[in-house]
């Protein structure tokens, strides 16, 4: 990374661990430790459709986790064309064809870092993951893009909450998310008693906000800012294979 794209681009969750190189760094460790904590779903999701049980899925993901965090996975990061996304999916992928061994079993949920992790509800997602002839790769790839948006559509959610404007940001939501029979403007207009033209001002918003927040989002993942147009393509693309 040049030192004029190290100016422009801050340390990010990501480029920070990346560049750190090492588990021991105190901050890259805790960098690390949030990015895992926010992308732990497509991991469950990969480690299941390779055929595991629940439980076992269960502990291989708060293996895998807690190897990555105490056991110098982060020798593998390339800080030059590294991105999280590829990072995680190639470590998790090693990691399960090396889960051989079933004494490892035995080892699970030992004296290892162990992330706070709602699987209960992780199955539940993947319940509701089709069921046709994906790879673990594809699914790990989708629920990746689909992860990003829902953290985004989350702390856009949660800015308006702040700003006392969450009646308006739920009314508006479905004309952002493109959801199936969203309702129209002027209805908009009528539930929220503005008019259907500061109600259009108000859409527009939303969405330079949302596409502002999702490029923050995914610059965490990356290690320069040329990075994100890239990643964005590359998850719209993995969205659309869906």
């Amino acid at each position: 990374m040049t030192e004029s794209v190290q100016r422009d681009f801050p340390s990010t969750h990501w480029s920070l661990v990346a560049a750190a190189g090492q588990p021991e760094h105190d901050s890259a460790g805790a960098a690390l430790a949030q990015l895992c904590e926010l992308y732990w779903y497509p991991v469950y999701a990969f480690i299941r459709r390779r055929g595991r049980a629940v439980e076992d899925a269960r502990d291989l993901t708060q293996e895998f986790f807690a190897t990555l965090l105490d056991k110098g996975y982060l020798a593998d990061a390339d800080p030059e064309r590294g991105r999280f996304r590829a990072f995680l999916l190639t470590a998790v992928a090693r990691f399960i064809s090396k889960e051989r061994d079933k004494a490892k079993a035995q080892k699970r949920g030992g004296a290892l870092r162990r992330l706070s992790l709602d699987f209960q509800e992780g199955e539940r997602r993947y319940l509701l993951e089709p069921m046709h002839q994906w790879t673990a790769e594809r699914i790990f790839l989708r629920r990746w893009a689909l992860t990003l948006l829902e953290r985004t559509l989350h702390l856009l959610r949660q800015e308006h909450a702040e700003a006392g404007k969450l009646r308006l940001f739920e009314a508006c939501k479905p004309c952002l998310t493109g959801e199936e029979g969203a309702p129209s403007l002027r209805s908009i207009a009528e539930e929220l008693g503005m008019t259907e033209g500061a109600v259009k001002v108000a859409v527009h918003r939303l969405r330079q906000k949302y596409r502002e927040l999702l490029r923050k989002e995914i610059s965490q993942t990356v290690t320069s800012a040329g990075d994100i147009d890239d990643e964005l393509r590359y998850l719209a693309a993995a969205l659309r294979s869906g």
